[in-house]
């Protein structure tokens, strides 16, 4: 017999966005979460990420008159996931869309604010069931005074390394301010709201702040007329680690956490939800699984709570896993120098290239930041080489006066982090590739970008290609040749921003074992389940949505239970 320390309805390890729309949601179905949280920040993955939430056909979508369907959604998931398994079935997919909607009601009906990302166009435009006018939704700029005591308690969002009051949607403008009239004035418009916030001394959050933020605002204003929520307080533990499921007749009853530094058994009477994140940071955990994309985590800027002990426990009870071996790619140029932190998005720009170690490209590099990830993989090619012209560091290239002609800093040219050389063939040799292999990749490329074009990879052709690319540069805004000496090169490594694989769950966000038999009491959602995206990103938020619908549907499903 369990001593219980304390007794809850729903308790939901991890506070990233799945962990804390289940917690509204069990209070809007009538029943007493707990959300349970590691580190000393509330948010997780979510609060550090852009905060966008990827949905086909949202309420969002609708109010605003765009075109798009439930049939739309279905197909694209269709064409771009296909048959990945359980992790995608038909019902999941089914649950996906029609809970996501419910879910975005959920979160409008609770005061959170959202605003469509128009233009970001889905990351597969082009293929059937894709939009090119935005699927992705996002939080507004939220005043952090207005969570009192809790203030201080979100996780930073991106945001912050910019140091600007800036939405996700409006970044990619920002970056172009010079390229053209329409991103300087949202450039200005960024500005100003940053300058006022300051005056202020205000603390604005966006990105996944800002979603965070306004959902634990929900928690903590919630009343619906029910014994449970209203009380100015969110039904939060943070430094609260889990640390093991008890399990009683085969049923999930409860876990075992430490509260700082003392344990104690909490009784959930509907069930455990885990939504604790994934193992990005488990360097064993990624040798172990990481098959054909060897990793051990060393790239991973995800959460550093991502550290798979939760995951591990689930296992333990003998859960079902697939997709172990995948993650959330972002390739990455990890260079320590504020002048290089445009050399990040060469890959979307006009002036840059991807080669491997044979000098030759290998992939359309403004495609999915997931899909060039995996293709860095596929082809042997991690690291491999960004090469880019003097042109490319004239047009982006920042530096503390953007009146300046701009240029790379000569110290990264001496500490080799950046390869420079007058000629292709000198470059070439710099990198340890064949030269003539590389001067024949670029002048092939050059023959056909001048014209905006790339037969051989596609880059360009789709609206998602050109919504990250350069407004400002013709006749296409994501390719350009590289013909302007000196020429440059630098490393790319695959890091991520999380795993992705982890247990198998239904269409309930529940938990299943190595029989397909449900684990009673313990459901899952986010980067600790095996994602309904399979091997595949779908469009921006699209990790987030999955956490955020499926802890939604876990919490109405214990309710009824």
């Amino acid at each position: 017999m369990v001593n219980w320390d304390a007794s809850v309805d729903l308790l939901i390890a991890g506070s990233g966005g799945g962990g804390m729309v289940a917690a509204l949601a069990a209070l809007d179905a009538g029943i007493e979460p707990l959300v349970v949280e590691k580190q000393s920040l509330v948010g997780g993955s979510t609060g550090m990420s852009g905060g966008m939430v990827w949905l086909p056909d949202n309420p969002l979508m609708r109010a605003c008159g765009i075109a798009d369907s439930h049939e739309d959604g279905l197909a694209y998931f269709d064409d771009v996931v296909g048959d990945i398994g359980e992790a995608s079935s038909a019902a999941r997919r089914e649950t996906f869309l029609t809970a996501g909607s419910a879910m975005i009601n959920l979160l409008v009906d609770n005061g959170v604010r959202l605003v469509r990302c128009p233009g970001w166009s889905d990351y597969y435009p082009n293929h059937k069931g894709g939009n090119a006018a935005g699927r992705s939704v996002e939080g507004v700029p939220y005043d952090a005074a207005q969570l009192g005591d809790w203030s201080d308690k979100i996780q930073p969002s991106m945001a912050k390394n910019y140091g600007f009051v800036i939405k996700t949607n409006e970044l990619r403008a920002v970056q172009y301010f010079n390229r053209s009239p329409r991103a300087f004035g949202i450039a200005m418009r960024v500005f100003l709201r940053t300058r006022a916030a300051r005056l202020r001394s205000r603390e604005i959050l966006t990105n996944g702040a800002s979603l965070i933020g306004q959902i634990l605002q929900a928690l903590m204003n919630f009343d619906g007329g029910t014994s449970v929520g209203g009380s100015g307080q969110p039904p939060i533990w943070t430094d609260t680690a889990m640390d093991d499921l008890i399990v009683e007749d085969g049923r999930v009853v409860g876990a075992r956490v430490t509260r700082d530094g003392t344990t104690m058994n909490i009784q959930a009477r509907k069930g455990v939800l885990l939504a604790a994140g994934g193992f990005s940071r488990n360097a064993d955990m990624r040798r172990r699984y990481s098959g054909d994309q060897p990793n051990e985590g060393k790239w991973s800027i995800a959460n550093a709570g991502d550290t798979g002990e939760v995951l591990q426990t689930a296992m333990a009870l003998g859960a079902k896993t697939d997709l172990l071996d995948e993650a959330w790619w972002l390739p990455m140029v990890f260079i320590q120098d504020p002048g290089a932190a445009s050399l990040g998005s060469g890959r979307q720009r006009p002036g840059a290239i991807y080669v491997d170690g044979t000098g030759k490209r290998f992939c359309n590099e403004s495609n999915s930041y997931v899909e060039v990830g995996k293709a860095m993989y596929a082809n042997k090619a991690v690291p491999c080489w960004q090469v880019f012209d003097e042109g490319y560091v004239r047009r982006y290239v920042s530096g503390a006066n953007p009146l300046k002609k701009r240029s790379l800093s000569e110290s990264l040219i001496e500490q080799g982090a950046v390869k420079r050389a007058s000629t292709i063939a000198d470059l070439a040799r710099q990198m340890d590739v064949p030269a003539d292999a590389l001067e024949q990749t670029v002048k092939r490329f050059n023959e056909f970008a001048a014209k905006g074009l790339d037969p051989d990879f596609g880059r360009g052709q789709s609206a998602y290609n050109v919504c990250l690319g350069d407004p400002g540069y013709q006749p296409n805004a994501a390719v350009g040749p590289l013909d302007s000496a000196p020429y440059y090169a630098t490393r790319v490594f695959p890091a991520d921003v999380g795993t992705c694989g982890g247990v198998i769950t239904n269409e309930h966000a529940q938990v299943l074992n190595e029989q397909d038999q449900v684990i009673e009491g313990l459901y899952a959602t986010g980067n600790i389940t095996a994602t309904v995206m399979g091997r595949n990103y779908l469009g921006a938020g699209g990790s987030i949505a999955n956490t955020m619908i499926f802890g939604y549907v876990a919490a109405r499903h214990a309710a009824r239970e």
